[in-house]
């Protein structure tokens, strides 16, 4: 641990921004955590523009749970300097860092209504009942829940759960809201529509979000800024778009989906499979081999192909070529795409 001088307010400051403005909501220096150890997250920076939508994205155990833990104050940092806006909060309680954390399993208290779990950490500060119920119901509006301010949890559906889950950590207005898997237990209709009240309520209300998730297309819908993790390092980071269309490596490329690892003389690239098309056995550059899946997916066919040593490729075709020319399991094909759309990986 980084020796410090003890926290003795709400947050000291770090540096002076300049001219007055503070350009991140979040920057994280040199952290790492350690436990017996083992490196959970090892020594990683990562600078989150104000007012942005972020999302920590990898599989489990990369470390992307620790690191909002560590952000949120509920896990101590082994190393490094965490800071919210200009102010270095890293030995802060939870309570002095400006942030509120949305748990997974929403965690409501069961006995009281919509209104009274919204309105619970304003009753801890203080606030009398009439002044928190009604900043309570302000949020709940701000949801959409307020038909379902006097339900309890019980008889809440779980998007509904949801929302006042949403509503009670957005009351305490933090510079920067936390949000562990909060869509995992939703339905796949339900998840679709709450990433786009996600995305509306963190530009209405213009603070950052920090949502850590597992989901490739969930990160993809969401980030302004998405942060590619794998055994506690950052592998990637920059908007969306950037990554997909240009991965640095191997492991980006597989774990963001949508792509063919391809070896050749000069090392592995990458190639967009919605850039390949169906050729024939020889053609180049392309992988030969025998169709071992066709999957209709409406606008279009993905269409994967067995190349051999258990390798396969893929090409996402629109439906309107593929059934002017179709093709079965079991015939010899090649997955072809231009030089153009191969990007070279460091790994």
């Amino acid at each position: 641990m980084n020796a410090r001088p003890p926290f003795d307010g709400p947050t000291t400051p770090l540096a002076q921004p300049l001219a007055g403005v503070v350009r991140y909501d979040v920057e994280l220096v040199a952290v790492g955590k350690s436990y017996d150890g083992a490196m959970a997250v090892d020594q990683i920076s990562l600078r989150i523009p104000r007012a942005s939508y972020c999302c920590l994205l990898g599989p489990s155990g990369c470390g992307k749970s620790t690191t909002l833990r560590m952000i949120a104050g509920h896990e101590p940092v082994s190393s490094g300097d965490i800071l919210i806006g200009d102010r270095n909060v890293t030995d802060a309680p939870p309570s002095a860092r400006g942030t509120s954390m949305m748990f997974q399993n929403y965690a409501l208290f069961p006995h009281m209504t919509a209104v009274d779990n919204v309105a619970y950490s304003l009753k801890v500060r203080g606030a009398g009942k009439v002044e928190r119920r009604g900043r309570a119901r302000e949020f709940l509006d701000l949801v959409r829940m307020s038909d379902f301010a006097d339900r309890l949890p019980a008889q809440l559906s779980g998007g509904q759960q949801q929302r006042v889950a949403l509503a009670r950590a957005l009351i305490t207005r933090p510079k920067v809201l936390l949000l562990d898997e909060p869509l995992s237990a939703l339905d796949p209709f339900l998840r679709d529509h709450m990433r786009g009240e996600l995305k509306r309520l963190q530009r209405d209300l213009g603070i950052s979000f920090v949502h850590v998730t597992h989901s490739q297309d969930e990160a993809m819908a969401l980030a302004d800024l998405m942060v590619v993790m794998e055994a506690g390092h950052i592998r990637q980071a920059g908007p969306a778009r950037d990554i997909f269309e240009r991965p640095r490596t191997a492991f980006v490329a597989r774990f963001i989906g949508g792509h063919n690892i391809v070896g050749t003389p000069g090392g592995r690239v990458a190639v967009r499979v919605d850039r390949c098309r169906l050729g024939s056995a020889g053609d180049q550059p392309g992988l030969s081999g025998r169709v071992c899946n066709v999957e209709y997916l409406g606008p279009a066919v993905r269409v994967s192909v067995a190349v051999g040593d258990g390798v396969d490729a893929a090409a996402l075709i629109s439906d309107e070529v593929f059934f002017a020319a179709p093709v079965d399991i079991g015939q010899t094909v090649a997955v072809v795409w231009s030089e153009n759309d191969a990007r070279a990986l460091s790994d």
